[in-house]
């Protein structure tokens, strides 16, 4: 499995906004500053993460965005799942372990496979956002 720049951007944009979460909000060019991220690239994140409510945007002089809510109530799969999409490692199985296996057979690898991604979903599922400020 292999998370592109946009689960590795967001984290950090997402950590950043958790370290300020007692505080003012922060601007889109400022992270992009701050984390050397494209602002372009960032203001797309953005889009998703507020979408999925997971920021909210802050109008005025002083705006920018902010956590949602607590850093405690934000998981990484959160996260990922929001800026990825789909959460499924494996092919023939869904996210929450359903079988879409096109040969109908008596896969011995599902066993293996269903485990792998559960156990995947369950560490994105328990690592908090404020475990990571």
């Amino acid at each position: 499995m292999k998370f592109s720049t946009r689960t590795t951007y967001g984290l950090r944009a997402m950590i950043k906004l958790a370290q300020s979460w007692k505080k003012d909000s922060l601007s889109l060019p400022t992270i992009a500053k701050e984390e050397g991220i494209s602002l372009p690239y960032l203001e797309r994140l953005f889009a998703k993460l507020k979408k999925d409510n997971l920021v909210v945007a802050e109008k005025g002089s002083a705006g920018g965005y902010k956590l949602s809510c607590s850093p405690n109530k934000i998981t990484v799969f959160d996260i990922i799942k929001t800026l990825e999409g789909d959460m499924t490692t494996f092919h023939c199985l869904g996210e929450d372990g359903k079988i879409y296996c096109d040969i109908k057979c008596n896969c011995k690898a599902l066993i293996v496979l269903n485990k792998v991604q559960k156990a995947i979903n369950k560490t994105l599922k328990d690592i908090k956002l404020s475990d990571l400020i």
